[in-house]
């Protein structure tokens, strides 16, 4: 019976019906496993079910002669080491689109949070410091009638804007290239970059990482944008400098930020823990019995493909086709 190896727990009852055709194996601890866990499952296994956050690279590669797919269960992919996994004729797939509008509520959270310090009221309330209402108390900042900022306007983004329409806010973008498709849908603006820095009260970060977008903000763009401005990041943790971060939210160069991934996770600078102006997630944008349910249904169904001799799904390197 073929072995299938599934890197973390899911909720519902996907992996169950899974395991009356296959052997299925699922890293069940609060934990990532160690990479030298995944080496001892992966190297027994025709399927490999992965999160974004396990490293499967050459050497983890190189250890698994039945190994037919890993499909990672998420949208990113930047953990597989693509280019071999092709080479040796592996397919690697993703779920893309299934978190899209989980995400984009998730940023929206995150913004509503920061701006009117809900996180910071709620331990208000908790510690008994709640004595009477007064007009200074707890002020925060308007979303309404405000200028969105969106950097990377894929799907993710453009459902993030989608929704600013009922907060009647003027929407601008950055992409690595324009999206007219998004602009007529939302009404978005293609702009740069700093004029995105300089104009935008919110920024919300989408964009995938790359090379070019690794570290894209640090003190010297904190300093471009407005004094009351607040930055979201539900895209890739590396995009921000996370000690930079932190100085600009100590010096006021920014209102406040709302993270959900980070640079070094599961490792959050230090610094960063100390601004109240912050509100932390655990990387949990797609953390809806819904979309998880949905995620790994997607996973399973290019695992099955790939078992039984078809082209899976969601195939990331169709050149493997070829190869």
């Amino acid at each position: 019976m073929k072995k299938i190896f599934v890197s973390a727990a899911y909720p519902g009852s996907s992996i169950d019906r899974l395991a009356q055709k296959y052997d299925v194996h699922v890293f069940d601890k609060d934990r990532l496993p160690t990479a030298e866990e995944l080496a001892r499952e992966a190297q027994r296994s025709s399927a490999l079910i992965t999160t974004v956050s396990d490293v499967i690279d050459k050497n983890i590669i190189d250890l698994c002669p039945n190994l037919k797919i890993i499909s990672n269960s998420g949208v990113g992919y930047e953990n597989v080491d693509i280019p071999y996994a092709t080479e040796r004729g592996i397919f690697v797939t993703n779920t893309p689109n299934v978190l899209t509008e989980t995400t984009a509520d998730m940023a929206w959270a995150l913004m509503v949070c920061v701006a009117r310090r809900i996180v910071e009221a709620d331990s208000y309330m908790r510690s008994g410091q709640f004595k009477c209402w007064k007009p200074t108390l707890m002020l925060g900042v308007n979303i309404h009638g405000k200028t969105l900022g969106v950097l990377g306007m894929g799907r993710i983004g453009t459902a993030v804007a989608r929704r600013a329409s009922g907060f009647n806010m003027k929407i601008i973008y950055n992409n690595r290239s324009r999206n007219e498709q998004a602009e007529k849908a939302v009404g978005a603006g293609f702009v740069d970059f700093p004029t995105l820095l300089r104009e935008s009260d919110y920024i919300v970060v989408t964009t995938p990482l790359t090379k070019e977008t690794k570290g894209r903000f640090g003190l010297p763009e904190f300093r471009q944008m407005k004094r009351d401005s607040i930055i979201i990041n539900v895209g890739r943790g590396p995009v921000i400098k996370e000690a930079e971060l932190a100085e600009a939210l100590r010096q006021g160069l920014i209102w406040g930020a709302g993270l959900d991934v980070f640079e070094n996770e599961p490792k959050v600078d230090p610094e960063l823990l100390k601004q109240e102006n912050v509100v932390l997630a655990p990387h949990m944008a797609s953390a809806s019995w819904e979309t998880r349910e949905e995620m790994i249904g997607m996973a399973i169904q290019s695992v099955e493909l790939a078992l039984s001799g078809e082209v899976p799904l969601y195939l990331v390197n169709s050149e493997v086709l070829s190869s």
